[in-house]
């Protein structure tokens, strides 16, 4: 069985409600017994917990991601009991989109109480899809009418939805779908986007690389929208045609664990399936290294601009250079560098340059 759990999170009057319809209708027709995690906090406000009814937001705040975890763990047992073979979870906002909504001290005391930490609060998660607020870039189409929990402004809207996609920076699989169509066609590229992540009919990865200049790790590192993550990434004995690697994924001393297995298509397009491994596992794994290839240690910094998502791989040998990559549902999307990157070229079909190679250093 395959279960996977996804995140639809995004701004006030984003669009989700209706995106609901549209994931159930789209993924029964491919065979997918979709499940929905219906959002906790309007769950809470609207029967009378809010935060101006309890004693502090912290305190809300406790409550409200213990509840939202406590469902997300009966939504996976019972898909684990169910008989068929592939089943989506949707989740309606997930455990770190309260973030967003308190301060540091407030976030810290959230995990303390839950005694768990950023890394697998956020990275429990398969993948996160984030709709953009119509707040920005379609105002007229913003209402707080069909929501009784829904009270921002326009400009307020427009700065939580900022703040939620900061929130989710440092997933690995975060998209953010905008307003730059009609409502009708974002809804279709929400779809494309999952689609494309399940596999459905072949899981692509279009992936383009560059070489940068060093960049500046103050600047990256004093950004919001920017998430520092350490990674170790070790490579297995494999096929020819395959490439097998597991990696160690996380910041501060919490990790989660993964294998991925790639095949080429072409020079821009893979074939990729990643799975997640408990620690057990991975270091089972670790048994099978290619001795041939050193591991690969680097600081990556996961950075959202302009509804983009960059993942900058800092390496610990290189002093004057950085990769920077992203994913594409589009082969020939437009790519928007923030000013402060500096690109010296596009390096997507260059093999020296691909961390396999890097290995060998």
């Amino acid at each position: 069985m395959n279960i996977t759990k996804i995140v639809i999170t995004g701004g006030p009057c984003a669009g989700k409600t209706t995106a609901m319809s549209w994931i159930q209708n789209a993924f029964t027709q491919k065979g997918y017994r979709v499940l929905f995690v219906a959002e906790t906090a309007t769950e809470l406000i609207t029967g009378g917990i809010a935060p101006w009814t309890c004693r502090t937001n912290g305190e809300f705040q406790k409550q409200l991601v213990q509840l939202q975890q406590e469902k997300e763990k009966i939504y996976e047992q019972a898909a684990s009991i169910m008989d068929c073979d592939k089943v989506l979870i949707v989740c309606d906002r997930g455990a770190l989109d309260n973030k967003a909504y308190m301060n540091d001290q407030e976030f810290a005391a959230v995990l303390d109480h839950l005694r768990t930490n950023e890394t697998l609060l956020r990275d429990t998660y398969d993948a996160v899809f984030h709709l953009v607020t119509a707040a920005k870039g379609a105002e007229e189409f913003y209402t707080t009418a069909n929501n009784t929990a829904r009270t921002e402004t326009t400009e307020e809207a427009a700065a939580l939805d900022d703040q939620l996609i900061n929130a989710w920076t440092g997933h690995p699989h975060l998209r953010v779908i905008d307003n730059s169509t009609d409502f009708e066609e974002k809804m279709k590229r929400l779809i494309a986007e999952i689609s494309s992540f399940l596999g459905e009919p072949e899981p692509l990865e279009i992936e383009r690389k560059f070489l940068i200049e060093y960049p500046d790790l103050n600047w990256l590192e004093s950004m919001d929208n920017c998430q520092r993550i350490e990674i170790i990434q070790t490579y297995l004995q494999s096929d020819p045609d395959e490439e097998v690697r597991i990696r160690q994924r996380g910041f501060d001393g919490h990790y989660i664990y993964f294998q991925t297995t790639k095949r080429r298509v072409d020079d821009v397009k893979r074939v990729e399936i990643e799975r997640r491994l408990s620690e057990k596992e991975y270091l089972q794994l670790l048994m099978k290294a290619d001795t041939g290839r050193r591991q690969i240690r680097k600081d990556r910094y996961c950075l959202t601009y302009e509804n983009q998502y960059f993942e900058i791989d800092v390496y610990p040998f290189w002093k004057d250079k950085a990769i920077a990559e992203i994913e594409l549902r589009e082969e020939n999307a437009e790519i928007r560098f923030p000013d402060e990157i500096k690109v010296i070229r596009e390096v997507t079909d260059d093999e020296s340059y691909k961390n396999a190679s890097l290995a060998k250093i």
